[in-house]
């Protein structure tokens, strides 16, 4: 089993929590650049600079963060207004922002026509209301679910693409690249997400030989040329201690292959390729730190921590596993069997189930991994519960809040006074 490193010690934590209460995010600023930078080396030979990475806002949106990955040469993957507004006052603008969403308000798509930003439509039933709603734009994706077409390479998260909201099926995306064309637009991507953190480099480039098999199928029945192919997001993190992170380079070797059989054999080339990963490029390195206050003995054992599912839903949510490091006993025998909980009043408020760890006492300053994608993004205010700082470790060391956590006085501020 691989050991999970963590990018601080226990003295520095401990050094934090006195100006920062527990419990709360902190992002390793180093290792998020780090990534971006593997990522966009490992795609090099996409022709013109041609690979781009829209950043799903949605897994953490937080404006230095976007501003570090803009930074890197990141764009934005946006699926709402807030997020429109959060990428373009981060200096993301244009056509680095990709707006995907679906069953979309007509304000959002204004406010996308706004930005500049490339639509990405999730029905064909969206072409008139688009186009009622903000006009036609200048470029135009679509996303693509292959049903039952797709027989292997997805995965439970997701689950079959059949059942899923999102996208076009394939009869309906030449009729939708036909409307679009007959109305004068001469440029197009596609796009398909059929997967989600996923590990499996056969499964993620299943959707990159799909698509570019769409893309000739298309363009010859229609006669039109593609800009870009956006394979989605969905590349996965190696959450547990005994998962192999995904091969950045040997996927993209797969990938440029493909290119060449399918996209220069048929004389389609240039054509960008892009990615919307969020969970690669951040998750990997968050931290919520919390610290023990309680532990239970009835018919398991239990430990109390100061965060709740409020701070992480994940767990909750999907069941979905985060490691954990009691700082200062990263070397000690794992004796004990816990369930590491939260206070909220649902019994699935819990980190861990069952879990091998070593003796934990009140006051243990406890790291969850792995937090950095889906974890801030998606708290909650259940019980009353205040959303938590967030932090920045910089490269140089130093820490900077990036986000203050909530108050009494936030959590009030949006009722009516009462008489």
């Amino acid at each position: 089993m691989t050991k999970k490193t963590l990018p601080f010690t226990k003295s520095f934590v401990e050094k934090i929590t006195k100006k920062y209460p527990t419990p709360f995010h902190i992002y390793d600023e180093k290792g998020i650049r780090e990534t971006a930078g593997k990522f966009y080396k490992a795609f090099d030979w996409v022709e013109g600079g041609g690979f781009k990475n829209y950043f799903a806002v949605k897994a953490l949106p937080n404006p230095y963060i976007l501003k570090i990955l803009k930074e890197e040469g990141m764009g934005a993957d946006c699926s709402s207004l807030p997020e429109l507004i959060l990428a373009d006052k981060t200096g993301i603008k244009g056509e680095n922002i990709m707006f995907t969403s679906n069953n979309t308000p007509a304000v959002e798509f204004k406010k996308a026509m706004e930005l500049g930003a490339i639509i990405n439509l999730d029905d064909i039933s969206h072409i008139p209301f688009l186009e009622k709603a903000a006009g036609i734009p200048e470029i135009i994706c679509f996303r693509y679910n292959p049903g039952p077409l797709r027989k292997s390479g997805v995965n439970t998260i997701i689950g079959k693409p059949e059942e899923a909201k999102y996208g076009l099926t394939k009869s309906q995306l030449f009729e939708a690249y036909k409307i679009m064309r007959d109305k004068g637009v001469k440029r197009f991507g596609l796009h398909t997400m059929v997967v989600s953190n996923e590990l499996d480099i056969n499964a993620l480039a299943e959707t990159a030989a799909m698509l570019f098999d769409l893309v000739v199928e298309i363009s010859k029945e229609l006669g039109i040329r593609f800009e870009f192919v956006n394979l989605g997001g969905g590349i996965g993190i190696a959450y547990k201690p005994d998962q192999k992170a995904v091969d950045l380079e040997e996927l993209s070797k797969r990938i440029k292959k493909l290119y060449e059989e399918k996209i220069i054999k048929n004389n389609l080339h240039p054509l960008r390729v892009i990615y919307e990963c969020g969970r690669m490029v951040t998750g990997p390195y968050g931290y919520l730190i919390t610290t023990v206050i309680h532990e239970k003995h009835t018919y398991k054992d239990y430990i109390g921590v100061d965060a709740c599912m409020a701070n992480l839903m994940r767990p909750a949510l999907y069941g979905a596993y985060h490691h954990i490091t009691v700082l200062g006993k990263e070397n000690k025998p794992k004796t004990h069997i816990y369930d590491v909980t939260g206070s909220l009043c649902e019994n699935n408020d819990k980190f861990a189930i069952d879990r091998k760890l070593p003796k934990i006492d009140i006051g243990d300053i406890i790291v969850i991994h792995d937090t950095g994608a889906h974890g801030f993004a998606m708290g909650f205010n259940y019980n009353g519960k205040l959303r938590s700082a967030e932090l920045l470790l910089k490269p140089d060391g130093k820490v900077e809040m990036i986000r203050r956590a909530e108050t009494i006085d936030d959590y009030f501020a949006t009722l009516k006074k009462m008489r």
